[in-house]
C-alpha cells in the first residue's frame, strides 16, 4: 500500500501551473527524498499532501486518505521549512499540548514526552521559554513535536536547517530510528549529501513535472554523486 500518492496530479495558480500531471507513490515504510530547484513545485505537493491545498485536477492520497479528511492526520509527524512556535511558553508545556493534539494522555503522555525530549537532546532545556532557545535549539523542539506519537508517516521539510554539524547526525539518527520502526519518511532538502544518506528512493521536480524517479543507485552513473546526477537530470 502507498502511505503517499499524488495521481494526475495538476495544480494551478490563476495562469501558472505549480504541478503538471505529476503521479507519484510513496510505499509504506519508505524514505523518499522529493527534489528540485526553487519553483520546481516541491512546496506546493506537499501543500497538497497535507490538505492545505486542493488539486486542480487529479487526486491525492495520505495514508490512502483524502487529505481535507481529518482522519488522514492520525500518525502524522510533520516539520515545517521554518519553524514557527510561541515564543512565551515553555518547551515541555508545547511539547505537551502537541501529544494531546495527538491524543496522548496521562502517563502515555508524559512519558512520550520524556522519550522526545531526551531523543533530540533539549532535556535539560524543557523548562525554558521557546523564545530564549537558538534557531538550531528550536529546530531540535520542532523536531520533537513531529516525532511525538511514534508517527507512521514522517514528512520534513528541510529538516537540517540552523542545525550543526552534530545536530545534522542528530537528525540522520532520529530519521533513521523512525524507518528501522517501519515509518514512511518523506525528505525535503536542498541538501543533497544528507538526503544521500537518509533516503531509499528519490523524485526529481523541475518545472512542476517528474524529471526522475528511482532508488538513488538507479539514479546516479558510475562516478557520479547525488548533486551530480540532480544537475544532470534537471538541465535535461
Amino acid at each position: 500500500m502507498s502511505a503517499l500518492e499524488w495521481s494526475g496530479v495538476t495544480k494551478a495558480f490563476g495562469d501558472h501551473i505549480a504541478l503538471a500531471a505529476i503521479d507519484l507513490a510513496v510505499p509504506e515504510g519508505t524514505t523518499l527524498g522529493l527534489l528540485g530547484p526553487n519553483g520546481a513545485g516541491k512546496t506546493t505537493a506537499l501543500r497538497l499532501l497535507l490538505g492545505f491545498a486542493r488539486p486542480s485536477r487529479g487526486t491525492v492520497r495520505l495514508s490512502g486518505l483524502d487529505p481535507q479528511d481529518p482522519a488522514s492526520r492520525d500518525g502524522l509527524g510533520y516539520l515545517p521549512e521554518r519553524v514557527a512556535l510561541p515564543a512565551r511558553i515553555p518547551v515541555r508545556r508545547m511539547l505537551e499540548l502537541h501529544g494531546q493534539l495527538a491524543g496522548l494522555t496521562g502517563r502515555d503522555l508524559r512519558t512520550e514526552v520524556d522519550a522526545v525530549l531526551e531523543q533530540t537532546g533539549i532535556a535539560d532545556r524543557a523548562r525554558d521559554m521557546i523564545g530564549e532557545l537558538s534557531k538550531g535549539l528550536t529546530q531540535r523542539v520542532g523536531f520533537a513535536q513531529a516525532l511525538l506519537g511514534r508517527p507512521r508517516v514522517l514528512l520534513l521539510d528541510e529538516p537540517t536547517s540552523g542545525l550543526d554539524p552534530l545536530g545534522i547526525r542528530d537528525a540522520r539518527d532520529w530519521i533513521a530510528t523512525a524507518k528501522e520502526r517501519g515509518c514512511t519518511v518523506l525528505v525535503c532538502s536542498h541538501v543533497l549529501s544528507e538526503v544521500e544518506q537518509i533516503c531509499d528512493r528519490v523524485a526529481i521536480l523541475s518545472g512542476g513535472q517528474i524529471a526522475a524517479q528511482g532508488e538513488i543507485g538507479e539514479l546516479v552513473h558510475a562516478g557520479e554523486t547525488l548533486e551530480d546526477a540532480f544537475v544532470r537530470l534537471v538541465r535535461g
